[in-house]
């Protein structure tokens, strides 16, 4: 009888096992191979996505606006009108006003208007309008105000910043209006449109010119500063003595001025009573000669009257020559 070799079932389960094991591995190796591609696939896409929805450049545009966000915003330049006015006392009115032109060509200005007048005491005064840049507006003021004694300032400033971007825009907007027309004018073709059109066109340069003006008289005060200088002399004054007691001199000086008054009352005197003085001695002479010789004449041929009557005459005697 033959022997039947028996086979032994654990190396042949143990190998089975291991194959089962090793295929499920496999399995989920693919399978988690397969989600994380799906994943990375989905991720793709949506990244996708959003860069088209953003468009091209947008990581760009995001540090554009990084950086900007960084700078301060520009600021808008400023348009200041700045007016000023000084009164300053002088001891010589042309002298102070050479100065005061050194002082305004050298700041690059001029003065655009001037006034002399005389007091009734004859005191010179000086009105001035100077136009100086603004950049030199500060050191003019100082400069006159050094030539004498300040009596009075004012000054004053006034914003047209938002005037002057106003026009400015109202300028762009008119030049763009004003070269429709043109075109339109170059594209008609009937006589009654391009009468109608010469006369809008008209109307807008008008217009355009207008605000043109207003522009220039804008940039014309913000540019140049306005500063109305009054220059008057200082009245004569006679110098206080130190002492309150009066010197010798103080008594000469005074009794010779009082000598002088007196005299020159003395010759205006005189010379109001010269005219009647002289026909005085015209009368008087007049008399002299004239009139009072003859009285004396007839007085010696009259006889003295007496209390007896008048004296009788004698009579010549007989024979005599008045016989």
């Amino acid at each position: 009888m033959q022997a039947r070799r028996s086979v032994r079932p654990g190396p042949a389960l143990a190998g089975l096992l291991l194959a089962a094991a090793l295929a499920l591995t496999g399995c989920s190796g693919a399978a988690d191979d397969s989600g994380g591609g799906n994943d990375s696939a989905k991720g793709g896409a949506a990244q996708s996505r959003n860069e088209a929805a953003v468009g091209p450049g947008a990581g760009d545009f995001s540090a554009e606006k990084g950086q900007r966000a960084d700078k301060p915003p520009k600021a808008t330049a400023s348009h200041i009108i700045r007016k000023a006015s000084l009164t300053v006392r002088v001891k010589n009115v042309p002298k102070a006003l050479d100065k005061v032109r050194s002082v305004t060509e050298d700041a690059g200005g001029y003065i655009g208007n001037e006034t002399t007048t005389r007091d009734g005491k004859g005191r010179e005064r000086t009105k001035v309008v100077l136009r100086v840049p603004v950049a030199s507006y500060a050191d003019v003021l100082a400069d006159l105000e050094g030539t004498g004694k300040l009596l009075e300032r004012t000054a004053k400033a006034q914003d047209v910043t938002e005037q002057v971007v106003d026009v400015e825009s109202r300028i762009k907007s008119q030049r763009a209006s004003v070269a429709r027309i043109r075109d339109l004018m170059d594209e008609a073709t009937k006589l009654s449109d391009v009468v109608v059109l010469e006369g809008e066109l008209s109307t807008r340069q008008a217009d355009l010119e207008s605000l043109l003006a207003q522009q220039a008289s804008l940039k014309d005060r913000t540019s140049l500063a306005t500063i109305t200088l009054s220059l008057s002399e200082t009245p004569g004054k006679k110098a206080a003595a130190e002492d309150d007691d009066p010197g010798v001199l103080d008594a000469l000086a005074g009794g010779w001025g009082a000598f002088l008054t007196m005299l020159r009352w003395i010759v205006v005197a005189v010379a109001a009573v010269l005219p009647f003085a002289a026909g005085a001695a015209l009368l008087v002479f007049l008399w002299l000669r004239l009139v009072h010789p003859r009285l004396t004449v007839r007085r010696e041929r009259t006889p003295a009257p007496t209390a007896l009557g008048p004296l009788p005459t004698a009579r010549p005697a007989p024979g005599s020559d008045d016989d």
